[in-house]
Formats: structure tokens, C-alpha cells, sequence
């Protein structure tokens, strides 16, 4: 299966992505990850993209989509893949289709996780992330290690300037302008869109993703 987690920051999309990816045993691929991986290995995307960070600027959708294109190719992916983050904007979906297209594999289905505005706004005021690793946690003070549930400690928590409440809230607006539209482009083109109500404990959203996928 080939599915794409889609919906605001702060939505619960990577845990949840990570627990499908699990359930399914096939990689779950998001953005940044593949960019930074891209970045590390040199290869002519990864630089393409390191030149443009190194600008100050935004990583062009074509290198975006050139990484996508490489990774979703990739015998890793050959069972299929859960993509988290891929799709921000309408231009990018129609980007992702293409490469889908191209390589003869389907988008099983659309995962959209909806939650209160103001749910997300105290979720991310209150999560801090590794200066390193950058992987997220919530209820733990800046400053402390990362070291969790047998994570090995690779830096320090900090609270990321995006992640304050007014920040937070141009956040929710910038989705709702650029992103949002995107749920409408997948309806119009006859994508499966599954609806998740991301509020509650991790165990029961999953439960929901995995019944609004058939799987249960």
C-alpha cells in the first residue's frame, strides 16, 4: 500500500505514520527525512537542495519531488510506503501523481487526521524537540536529554520559536490557506480520502486509522 498522511501540524501524523508503517512493514518516508538523507549522501538532489538551504531559501518542488521520485523507487519501497509530509500544496499533489503515475503504483488512499484548532495550539506550546535528532516530545521541559523509552541521548530538548501559541496560530492559518485546499484537489480527482478524528489516546486513534482503513 501507498498511503499519504495529511493534515495541520501538531495533528499526531508521524506517531501515527510510524505505528502504520510498523503494522504494514513498509517505510514510512517524509520530507525532511529524505532531504536531509539526500543532503548527507551528496547525491546531485541532495546538493541541488543543500545550495538552496544554504541561500536561505525554500528547496524547489521539482528537487522535492526528484527525492520522492528516487525513494519511492527504491527496492525499500517496493512493498509499498507511507508518505508523511509530502503533500503541503496543490503543485506538489499533482507532482506526487505524476511520480505515482510514472511508476505504475496507485495511492491506496488519502489519511486527512483532524483536530481542533485550539487542541493543536496547546499540543505544540507544550512540545519541545531534540536540537539534533529533532524528534519531538510532549510534557518535558527544555533542557533536558532526549534519552527516552531507550532512545539513545543525542542532545538537548528545546522549545522551537514555532511552537509558541501565536506562532502556532499563523501556523494554523498559512495550512488553511495553502494546505487545505490540497483535500480538495484529492476529492476532486477521485482519491480515497479517510477521514481520522485525531483527538484522544495514541492507541485509539490508531485503532480508528486502522478500521477507517480496513484493516482491523
Amino acid at each position: 500500500m501507498i498511503l499519504l498522511l495529511f493534515g495541520p501540524p501538531g495533528a499526531g501524523k508521524g506517531t501515527q505514520g510510524e505505528r502504520l508503517a510498523a503494522r504494514l512493514g513498509v517505510p514510512k518516508i517524509a520530507t525532511g527525512d529524505v532531504l536531509r538523507a539526500a543532503v548527507r549522501e551528496g547525491t546531485p538532489l541532495g546538493l541541488e537542495a543543500k545550495a538552496a538551504m544554504d541561500r536561505g531559501a525554500l528547496v524547489p518542488d521539482s528537487v522535492i519531488m526528484g527525492i520522492m521520485r528516487e525513494a519511492l523507487a527504491s527496492p525499500a519501497a517496493a512493498r509499498g510506503a507511507i508518505l508523511d509530509g509530502v503533500v503541503r500544496t496543490t503543485p506538489q499533489a499533482e507532482g506526487l501523481a505524476e511520480i505515482l503515475t510514472t511508476l505504475g503504483r496507485p495511492l491506496d488512499a488519502v489519511l486527512l487526521f483532524e483536530v481542533d484548532e485550539e487542541e493543536l495550539v496547546r499540543r505544540l506550546s507544550g512540545r519541545t524537540t531534540c536540537d539534533v535528532c529533532q524528534r519531538p516530545f510532549f510534557g518535558r521541559a527544555p533542557g533536558e536529554s532526549c534519552a527516552i523509552d531507550g532512545h539513545v541521548p543525542q542532545g538537548t530538548l528545546v522549545r522551537r520559536k514555532d511552537d509558541e501559541p501565536d506562532a502556532v496560530r499563523t501556523r494554523m492559518q498559512v495550512y488553511r490557506d495553502q494546505t487545505a485546499p490540497v483535500e480538495r484537489w484529492y476529492e476532486a480527482h477521485g482519491d480515497r480520502l479517510v477521514r481520522i478524528d485525531a483527538l484522544g489516546a495514541l492507541d485509539e486513534v490508531e485503532g480508528r486509522v486502522v478500521r477507517g482503513l480496513g484493516l482491523a
